[in-house]
């Protein structure tokens, strides 16, 4: 389809990988893009060893139990990024084996980004050769918000990386779930079959696909415009520490990691507040993602309100303080 490889060339070329050495699909959103880069990991890899940190998104375990993979889960640190000290223990201890990488480009809570040139060192300094290893990129917000912002880190095929993904219904605002998944051509025999009724190879997860993804991807990519989405992608940088200073000019625990506008803070007390706003949350924290819906206005009366909850908490004895990495990030 003529929408489809459009939006593919379009990705490939803000991930500098050339035409004729990627192979990619739009698929239904980040988890099928996750399902089919650690697939194509696996095949090329049969006994590697997948390892992924303990902030990753749900998906990848289930990945795992999916495919009877083995599973490391590295530790990570405050900010929610992979514990790379962690890593290389864990690679030196399965040195025998090759491994797949699960690496996050914005980890669902805190929107912490793995640092992928670290990690790349500390598979080297641990032994493991190119032909050794495979590197996945889930990159569902932040794999088409970080190359719009200036000193972040870069996404790019020119590294060792060997597959990103990424969904066009979080950032990008489509309708209905889609997304893109980008691996390196000389990969993708390993998992393509010849399929007589299609006459045709078959490299997806889902066989047959919506036609109306593709449609939906390239009009909100032309729409924006790589000037309207580097503004976009500023505005809501913007938002996000303007939500993190009035956090915690009101008291309240906040973290904002630098590149990201998912700004998390302590978990309030109150269940119909915490609906009220949607908010996602796990253990004691709970976080906001600033998107281009979000407006000042929105941000205001958020904070406002969750300042007068707090004070009927602390009157009847509900509020616990918590002091939530308020070094950590911006």
């Amino acid at each position: 389809m003529t929408f489809e490889v459009s939006v593919l060339d379009w990705f490939a070329k803000l991930w500098e990988i050339e035409k004729n050495e990627y192979w990619g699909y739009v698929t239904s959103g980040g988890t099928e893009g996750n399902l089919h880069g650690i697939l194509v990991g696996r095949e090329n890899f049969p006994d590697g060893i997948l390892y992924t940190s303990e902030d990753s998104h749900y998906s990848i375990p289930k990945i795992a139990r999916m495919y009877r993979m083995q599973c490391v889960k590295v530790g990570s640190l405050i900010s929610g990024e992979i514990d790379c000290v962690d890593l290389e223990a864990s690679l030196l201890a399965n040195k025998d084996k090759p491994a797949i990488i699960n690496l996050n480009i914005g980890t669902t809570l805190k929107g912490a980004i793995d640092d992928i040139d670290l990690v790349i060192q500390t598979l080297y300094k641990c032994g493991f050769t190119r032909d050794r290893f495979y590197i996945h990129c889930d990159g569902a917000l932040f794999g088409i918000m970080l190359p719009f912002i200036e000193q972040a880190p870069r996404i790019s095929f020119k590294k060792p990386i060997d597959s990103v993904t990424i969904s066009g219904h979080k950032f990008l605002g489509c309708p209905s779930p889609c997304g893109v998944l980008i691996t390196r051509l000389k990969y993708i025999d390993a998992l393509s079959r010849e399929c007589g009724i299609i006459a045709s190879r078959d490299a997806t997860i889902t066989g047959s696909r919506s036609g109306h993804a593709p449609i939906l991807m390239w009009y909100a990519l032309k729409k924006s415009g790589l000037i309207g989405l580097e503004n976009e992608v500023n505005n809501c940088m913007m938002k996000s520490r303007y939500l993190l200073n009035k956090l915690r000019d009101a008291g309240i625990g906040a973290m904002l990691n630098e590149f990201s506008n998912i700004v998390a803070f302590e978990r309030p007390q109150d269940d119909q507040f915490t609906r009220r706003w949607n908010l996602a949350s796990n253990k004691n924290i709970s976080h906001v993602v600033v998107l281009k819906h979000v407006t000042i206005e929105m941000l205001d009366s958020f904070v406002l309100e969750f300042v007068q909850k707090r004070l009927i908490w602390s009157k009847y004895g509900q509020f616990q303080p918590l002091c939530i990495a308020n070094d950590v990030g911006s």
